[in-house]
């Protein structure tokens, strides 16, 4: 088995009992075999003199299908912004744009120091996504994107019910638990709006029977809420409830407008949120009550959401703007650098039912992890290491990334992927995509 051993270091551990360590770290193939005392040969030595080793970043909602949008749905709210943009472009999707626009993604976030994440693709060409995962070493949660109702809705994007659930098992039976689980699956529905009441109910049925997540969106604006409830009679969060769509095994992206008694239904069923600060203020649909919910003992991680809502997969960012937000809405006390940082971490694991496995530093957790150089005239002199990475650092800081013990950064450059070549894909992928989808 190789070896990698990184010395020099101050370790962050993250996870439930926290630690910042002066200490070296050792990696025995796939896992973390020593911390402190280690090793004095390896097959890699790794100096993290003036940075930090913190565990992976775990993104909890991610569209790598949306990637290749960049800049393309800017200054819209969320359902123009799906039904004029983002729609037509997925329906656009071929398997050929669809690699090059999660190349880009995995690319973009392993250089940030994300080495896992829970994604939702597109309807279609789902396998295209999971063997760039595979191919690239990245850690991933992947569910195919199923919609089965709305009148708006592209021919493209347009399934039925049957079909949608027969798809989605095939690829749970095909990937889920590749490479010792580093590539799993899940049910992705959109959100309820696009989605039957029979179709929901029978994937919080299989869901629970096959052991898998279930991923969707969820009180992300308040017109969505308004035809949630014009349709059900219920509110979201209590209609998804009532079809089976609540659990530990479930994670609601966004969660913005949710009422008292939608928050004890969270905390009661154990429901994960995923909390997408960045894409939230793009798109101008609020605020989430971020601080009320971890007050009631709800689960919440944080992820960049798709490109095209906010034009950067970056952790760094989204960390950042998690603290402040809740800061400017409470008041300066709230939500600590360090609880911002766990988000981001092992809160992450949580949220994707891997936290025995990733999330923290840990003897015996597997090897996800980070070298973030903290040496830099915007984060020096860091007092508080913990402080310096959420308030200061940046993405383009990160010097080594491993996942599962195998080196996909080193030195700030990808070594899965081949990133001249990705660049060249997108480029010509993305003509392609828009002259098909008819947008300028």
């Amino acid at each position: 088995m190789k070896t990698t051993r990184i010395i020099n270091g101050t370790l962050l551990t993250s996870g439930p009992r926290h630690q910042t360590l002066r200490a070296d770290l050792y990696v025995t193939g796939r896992r973390i075999s020593h911390i402190g005392t280690v090793p004095a040969e390896a097959d890699t030595t790794i100096d993290a003199s003036g940075c930090v080793v913190i565990p992976g970043f775990v993104q909890s909602h991610i569209h790598l299908c949306q990637t290749l949008f960049r800049g393309a749905a800017d200054d819209l709210e969320l359902l123009d912004w799906l039904r004029l943009r983002i729609w037509p472009m997925e329906a656009a999707h071929t398997p050929d744009s669809l690699r090059a626009s999660a190349q880009m993604a995995i690319g973009e976030m392993m250089r940030g120091g994300t080495t896992a994440a829970l994604t939702m693709e597109t309807v279609k060409h789902t396998e295209a996504a999971l063997q760039v995962v595979e191919e690239s070493g990245f850690r991933a949660v992947v569910g195919k994107c199923m919609m089965d109702k709305g009148a708006e809705v592209p021919a493209g994007l347009q399934e039925k019910t049957d079909a949608s659930l027969t798809e989605s098992v095939r690829l749970i039976e095909t990937w889920h638990g590749r490479d010792e689980g580093r590539v799993r699956m899940c049910f992705a529905p959109r959100f309820a709006i696009s989605c039957t009441d029979a179709l929901l109910r029978e994937v919080g049925k299989l869901a629970a029977a096959r052991g898998v997540m279930v991923h969707t969106h969820a009180s992300e604006n308040r017109d969505e809420i308004a035809i949630v409830e014009g349709e059900t009679g219920l509110r979201n969060i209590a209609y998804l409830d009532s079809v089976g769509i609540t659990g530990a095994h479930v994670g609601l992206a966004h969660c913005i407008w949710v009422n008292d008694m939608e928050q004890d239904i969270l905390a009661h069923t154990h429901t994960h949120v995923l909390h997408c600060p960045s894409s939230n203020l793009k798109l101008g649909s609020g605020i989430a009550p971020i601080v009320e919910m971890r007050k009631r003992g709800i689960s919440v991680s944080i992820g960049a959401d798709g490109a095209p809502c906010t034009n950067r997969l970056d952790a760094f960012t989204e960390m950042r703007s998690a603290a402040l937000l809740q800061k400017m809405r409470l008041g300066s006390q709230h939500l600590t650098a360090l609880e911002a940082f766990q988000m981001a971490t092992w809160q992450g694991a949580c949220a994707i039912g891997q936290a025995d496995e990733i999330g923290s530093l840990e003897i015996g957790k597997r090897a996800d992890l980070a070298v973030v150089n903290l040496n830099t005239l915007h984060a020096a002199p860091h007092p508080d290491p913990v402080s310096a990475l959420v308030y200061a650092a940046a993405a383009s800081d990160v010097r080594d990334v491993l996942i599962d013990g195998r080196m996909v950064v080193q030195n700030s450059e990808l070594k899965t992927l081949n990133e001249a070549e990705v660049l060249a894909s997108v480029r010509r992928e993305f003509a392609a995509l828009t002259a098909r989808a008819g947008i300028v």
